[in-house]
């Protein structure tokens, strides 16, 4: 069995960096070290980021992005073009294509896609409330910005289907996504050109 060569605190540290996406136990050692080491530049303003983070973060009631206000920054904005929607799976996703300045349009995030392996079926994800806001009549057109995955284009599919017969035109990223690609790790340019290049479902 191997010693402790750190105290509680340390190694409650090391865990929950453990835990970020990315960062096994031995990356999250290196981390934690590193901001043992950079203390006053790193570990106590991250502290106190964090506690901030905790305490004002919330996720905006219309379209599900993380924001210290609810309605969120995007949904208030006035210059944005509110009767496009983009659905993204979650938030990474948001911010991706956000980062890519290639729209200015209303979002609307799903919360996952549909796993029935899984057990994620249409009542885990916001596409109910997708639904009612399409029916609200505002909203012109939908770019379905999922993943190119199994489940993300079974989710797109499901969508589609739930969205039959409303007055909305239904478009989705061109096929300039890779297959089994996700938005989160593509660059800027590729995720631009696909948004230029949507085509109808």
């Amino acid at each position: 069995m191997a010693k402790k060569v750190t105290g509680p605190e340390i190694e409650r540290l090391i865990q929950l960096l453990a835990r970020v996406p990315g960062l096994g136990p031995r990356s999250a050692r290196r981390a934690a070290l590193h901001l043992i080491k950079k203390k006053e530049q790193l570990l106590a303003p991250l502290a106190i980021a964090m506690s901030e983070a905790n305490d004002r973060v919330v996720m905006c009631s219309t379209c599900g992005n993380a924001d210290t206000s609810d309605p969120c920054t995007i949904c208030t904005d006035p210059s944005r073009d509110q009767n496009v929607l983009i659905v993204v799976e979650d938030v990474s996703d948001l911010w991706a294509l956000e980062r890519a300045a290639a729209m200015n349009a209303a979002y609307h995030v799903l919360g996952g896609t549909l796993s029935p392996l899984d057990g994620i079926g249409p009542e885990d994800l916001t596409i109910g409330p997708l639904v009612e806001r399409v029916a609200g009549g505002a909203i012109k057109e939908i770019i379905i910005a999922v993943n190119a995955t199994v489940e993300g284009q079974t989710t797109a599919h499901y969508i589609t289907d739930q969205l039959a017969g409303s007055d909305v035109t239904i478009t989705r990223l061109a096929h300039g996504v890779p297959v089994g690609g996700e938005l989160d790790y593509l660059d800027e340019g590729t995720l631009a050109a696909a948004l230029r290049s949507r085509t109808s479902f």
